[in-house]
């Protein structure tokens, strides 16, 4: 029987061993996908207590803490954070095949230097050890990353973000990692969503600009991309949900958003004509700019209202939804490189039926010379676990290329989660290593070394110019 989470966690072959421990283990980490907040890394935050950093705002364990039983109160509501986080540790012995169980415990291991499994018997010792680490001078946001060995992190921005606290960051040569911003112009993208007229309104005030029809739309859009990659940005990010492709004139799009405006109903027909034209705009836009376009596909938000109502969104009760996805996103993608403004694009799908999907519509769009120009991103959300990641690295490398794979993001709301990037690559030097061992693939432990330490952080640094 093996120790629990020892040196060898999740590593079942000699080679594997030799491929994370010589390779994947040393590399820096480029983060390029996440929702941390820019402020707290420019303000250098520190934090009260061990619940704050690690359970706020996480609806993975909010999702777990409901379903054992657990009380709202004790969750999002106004318990104290000592009662938030005991009740979380009564819970923990019971996550057994739960992802949270083993990325917790990674978590309370590398920052905190605790190997006892957390328990409601143990949770006041372990407040009190995380609280006084949390509490000592050199513990905060950017300790944080430094010890990690994050060199990059790409957050998750708004196209109205005036980007302040990028500025001051990109200012201080005393922080050795790279902020950038991604551009994620969802509120702009989905006409059909409450406040979409009154966010145009705030979008078109960043450039001084009423938006009274789709051409002004578009101008403000380019000038938000422009600042944006002036900041550094080279990333792109949208959350589509459903993939649409419904073809429309550009007066079409124009009347269909001059009733968004004024605030009247538009059909389901009419919003994904919308929607198809401006993702074609800005994925030429992202062309033009060399920017990396990413998509993330199949989330089924808000499910439920009454919570929706009194919480309102990234509380824990989004899932997996179950559209038609190869069409549209074939159309859309071919849409672009009819006219050669496909940008570098990268694919994700919440729901895994949809790995085959995406592991061989990326072999549709690639060439240019650009190795791995369209992605079939990391397992995600859901599918960041141990199955899903599997399932995601077998469909890639036996429909495309492995060896051009970009990796692990986070996709994270805490400065905690980069134990996820050794996750990852515990699962990968696994899988890598299981070909080995099987007689699949040569042992050229140099080469293969190579292309862990690639996919680990090399990959990613090249492809997003960072």
């Amino acid at each position: 029987m093996k120790k629990f989470m020892d040196k060898d966690f999740l590593l079942q072959t000699e080679t594997a061993k030799t491929l994370y421990h010589n390779h994947a283990a040393k590399m820096p980490i480029c983060d390029y996908h996440c929702h941390l907040n820019p402020k707290e890394i420019a303000e250098n935050k520190r934090y009260n207590n061990i619940t704050e950093i690690w359970l706020g705002g996480d609806h993975y364990k909010w999702r777990a803490m409901r379903s054992f039983g657990i009380e709202e109160e004790y969750i999002t509501g106004n318990a104290s954070d000592f009662e938030k986080f005991k009740a979380f540790a009564k819970a923990m012995p019971y996550l057994i095949g739960n992802p949270i169980y083993h990325w917790s415990h990674l978590e309370l291991k590398e920052y905190f230097g605790i190997e006892e499994t957390l328990s409601e018997k143990n949770a006041e010792e372990i407040w009190n050890r995380c609280n006084a680490i949390i509490q000592s001078p050199d513990f905060s946001a950017r300790t944080m990353i430094e010890r990690s060995n994050v060199k990059y992190i790409g957050t998750t921005d708004d196209p109205a973000d005036n980007l302040e606290w990028h500025i001051a960051i990109a200012k201080d040569e005393s922080f050795d990692c790279k902020v950038r911003p991604s551009f994620r112009p969802d509120k702009a993208v989905k006409i059909g969503n409450e406040g979409f007229a009154e966010y145009i309104k705030v979008l078109g005030a960043t450039e001084n600009t009423e938006i009274k029809n789709y051409d002004d739309l578009l101008n403000v859009l380019e000038k938000r991309v422009e600042f944006f990659v002036e900041n550094g940005c080279s990333i792109t990010d949208h959350g589509l949900d459903r993939i649409y492709f419904r073809d429309a004139s550009k007066e079409e799009v124009n009347e269909i958003l001059i009733k968004a405006l004024n605030g009247e109903t538009l059909t389901q027909e009419e919003i994904e004509k919308y929607s198809t034209l401006t993702m074609v705009n800005l994925g030429k836009m992202y062309h033009k700019h060399d920017m990396v376009m990413q998509l993330h596909v199949g989330a089924l938000r808000n499910n439920n209202t009454r919570m929706f109502k009194k919480l309102g969104v990234d509380v824990g009760f989004d899932s997996i939804d179950d559209a038609e996805v190869a069409m549209p996103m074939s159309r859309l993608l071919d849409a672009l490189d009819s006219e050669d403004k496909l940008p570098k694009t990268i694919l994700y799908c919440l729901n895994p039926k949809d790995n085959e999907v995406l592991g061989t519509m990326i072999g549709n769009f690639q060439g240019g010379g650009i190795a791995g120009k369209i992605q079939f991103g990391s397992g995600w959300w859901f599918n960041d676990q141990k199955d899903g990641m599997e399932r995601q690295m077998m469909a890639l490398s036996q429909l495309g290329l492995i060896s051009q794979f970009v990796g692990m993001l986070t996709d994270s709301r805490s400065f905690l989660s980069y134990t996820r990037h050794e996750y990852f690559r515990r699962i990968l030097c696994n899988y890598i290593g299981g070909l080995v061992e099987n007689g699949e693939y040569p042992a050229d432990m140099d080469f293969l070394g190579e292309i862990i330490e690639n996919i680990c952080y090399n990959n990613a640094v090249k492809y997003f110019n960072v």
